[in-house]
């Protein structure tokens, strides 16, 4: 990649290209957990936020209404972090209302902007009429606040994934930040060769004990009767075949490795242009991840589960995760002040990279933010197991351009992608070689027929 190339497709500020592109779609912005149980947010529920490259207050009304506007209050640009909420209970000036009041000279903005009062003016003021501050769309699905950060009118539907159709008890959503910029998260998990070498394990454990954690189950189907751990798996075959089919949403990306003259592992992935991806947990849960940027070099990952099955033990999921990113920073433990928790002895015996056993979402993290802030993709010798990221950075070209030309961004940029978008469905298992394309679909739709939130 040529280096202005690189700059085109990672800087997301206002005013560049890419963050133009990106302001087409919807994105996560925080965790409905984080307003439920910070202490400081169930007192105040006044949140700061910076997403692609800008500052807001993210905050809920007493009515119970989120809103999110710009940091900087229209009067004289004091910092509405520090606002005071107020109820109509509550309210000092003016008519009794609820909103977020600016303590420097009192002018207060509901969740859509609509300045309530300036109390400082003059009996019979009607500057609250011609003043607003920029407002941007929240939405609330299944414990994820999404934001809109294009122009107001031009807001899609949210798209069709499962996590979004779910019932709330079949879903589970987390987060947390990486030093690196957010392509390079992105490309992490559209890359299906490192899972062979970068999340080795030398050892299987009990299946039983696999409940919520990545590549510890067994993958769907079964060999003489025996199920395989998906660790044995990536660990004994490690050249994969990759196809690539572009796909509405971004690409379906399937990955092959063949066991023997009759059986073939099929792990079928997605990627959501432009950052996100759908991945199988297990046979039974989904992975939805989305890697929102907070500027050029930290990036917010977003983690949505969704379970074809029973309910999910949301407790079980958020103890494994809040040990590796804790609440309510949800800051990493480890990361390039202490070696992201590196053992030598452990790299030896147990695992190929020796950066912990139970959560591998450090790998990732190291492999991301061990590039550099940025990386130098100029410097780069690509292979045939990058043809899916190969693929997505040529769409992500275009679609910068197409933006730039005022054409439509592509995917669920558009209401017409958005509301066609469904599933997408995933697999990971043991099929018949010659057979794998029909097992694999019959499969998906045999999960699909046992989610009891897509029953009538």
């Amino acid at each position: 990649m040529q280096a202005d190339q690189n700059v085109r497709v990672t800087r997301i500020g206002p005013g560049t290209p890419c963050g133009a592109l990106m302001r087409s779609y919807w994105h996560p912005v925080a965790l409905l957990d984080e307003f439920e149980t910070d202490p400081g947010l169930k007192v105040r529920p006044v949140k700061p936020i910076r997403i692609l490259g800008q500052d807001f207050v993210l905050f809920r009304d007493s009515d119970g209404r989120f809103g999110m506007l710009d940091r900087r209050c229209p009067h004289r640009g004091a910092d509405l972090a520090f606002g005071r909420l107020e109820s109509a209970a509550t309210s000092r000036w003016g008519a009794p209302s609820t909103g977020l009041r600016c303590p420097f000279h009192g002018w207060k903005f509901a969740v859509d902007g609509a300045c309530l009062d300036t109390p400082a003016e003059p009996e019979g003021s009607r500057l609250c009429a011609h003043v607003s501050a920029r407002s941007y769309p929240v939405l609330c699905r299944n414990g994820v606040l999404f934001a809109w950060l294009g122009e107001a009118d031009k807001a899609p539907p949210l798209p069709g994934l499962d996590f979004l159709k779910a019932e709330a008890s079949h879903t589970f959503a987390f987060k947390g930040l990486w030093n690196c910029n957010w392509l390079q998260a992105q490309e992490v998990g559209l890359d299906p060769a490192h899972t062979s070498f970068l999340h080795a394990f030398f050892e299987d454990e009990d299946l039983s004990t696999s409940y919520g954690r990545q590549f510890r189950a067994a993958s769907a189907g079964a060999i003489d009767g025996e199920a395989w751990p998906m660790t044995r798996i990536m660990r004994e075959f490690h050249r994969p075949e990759i196809r690539i089919e572009p796909t509405a949403w971004g690409q379906q990306i399937t990955t092959l490795r063949q066991i023997d003259d009759q059986w073939v592992h099929v792990r079928v992935t997605h990627g959501l242009f432009p950052n996100g991806f759908v991945i199988p947990l297990s046979e039974t849960m989904t992975i939805t991840q989305f890697h929102v940027p907070i500027d050029d070099e930290r990036t917010w990952w977003f983690s949505m589960f969704t379970s074809f099955d029973g309910p999910i033990d949301k407790h079980t999921m958020r103890e494994q995760r809040l040990r590796g990113n804790p609440a309510p920073g949800y800051l990493p433990v480890n990361g390039a002040h202490n070696g992201w928790g590196y053992d030598p002895e452990e790299q030896l015996h147990r695992t190929m990279l020796g950066m912990g056993e139970d959560d591998i979402n450090v790998h990732d993290q190291w492999a991301c933010e061990s590039m550099g802030a940025i990386t130098d993709r100029t410097q780069e010798h690509l292979g045939t197991t990058d043809r899916a990221i190969l693929a997505n950075r040529r769409q992500l070209l275009r679609a910068i351009a197409d933006v730039e030309g005022n054409r439509p961004a592509p995917g669920t940029a558009t209401p017409e992608g958005a509301l066609a978008m469904q599933g997408p469905d995933t697999i990971d298992g043991l099929a018949p070689a010659g057979k794998w394309e029909a097992w694999w679909q019959e499969m998906a739709a045999r999960k699909r027929s046992g989610a009891p939130w897509l029953k009538a």
